[in-house]
């Protein structure tokens, strides 16, 4: 059965800031998307279950619109309730093939797997659509995050599956993750932070495509 939605498997990977403004979110956000992320995660430690909601609702009709496939990280319930195009587990956020079943093969499930190869190949059994290794560089977002090394995206480039780096990415770093078989970089501060995000996420594209 063909995904429900078709998603570039390179580029950028843009996740949402912990911003509780829903209308300031989808204001930082739609140029964003317009401006050619490949995905969209929606991620905010700071929303309650119900601001989550709101906050998922809204930007999934956003990513309809731009026709850009909608994560929803840690909740693979809230991802079904809001029609997002799929969802982000990591270790402590439940069993991968009960998310597996429950999303159907039409929606895209990820999976963390931070510094261990061990966890891609249990991803890979469960059935993952993309598996993501970080923190690759120092990451104000998550500071006492786990080191990885780009070995690792190499290593997991024999379970056949879109690789995502993530962790302190900019368009400057980018690229050495690209050539170490990054099919994808994610990003939060490094865009929405930026004085020009919109150029910022072009910055990005133009590492996938060098000579464009």
């Amino acid at each position: 059965m063909p995904p429900r939605i078709a998603w570039p498997r390179r580029g950028l990977y843009l996740l949402t800031p912990d911003e509780t403004d829903t209308v300031r979110l989808l204001a930082r956000t739609r140029p964003l998307l317009d401006a050619g992320v490949a995905m969209l995660q929606y991620r905010n430690k700071l929303a309650d279950n119900a601001l989550r909601r709101e906050q998922a609702a809204a930007l999934a009709e956003a990513c309809r619109a731009s026709r850009t496939p909608l994560i929803i990280n840690d909740d693979w319930r809230l991802a079904l309730e809001v029609d997002a195009d799929g969802a982000h587990l990591g270790e402590q956020d439940g069993g991968l093939a009960e998310a597996r079943q429950a999303l159907g093969p039409q929606r895209i499930l990820g999976a963390s797997c931070y510094d261990q190869s061990e966890l891609a190949v249990r991803a890979a059994n469960a059935g993952v659509d993309y598996i993501a290794f970080g923190a690759f560089f120092a990451s104000g977002t998550k500071p006492l995050a786990r080191r990885a090394t780009p070995s690792l995206l190499r290593d997991a480039a024999r379970l056949g599956l879109p690789r995502v780096a993530i962790g302190g990415i900019t368009p400057d770093n980018a690229p050495s993750l690209i050539a170490a078989g990054a099919d994808l970089v994610a990003a939060i501060v490094a865009v929405y932070d930026a004085h020009d995000p919109v150029a910022t996420v072009r910055a990005f594209r133009q590492c996938f495509e060098p000579n464009a």
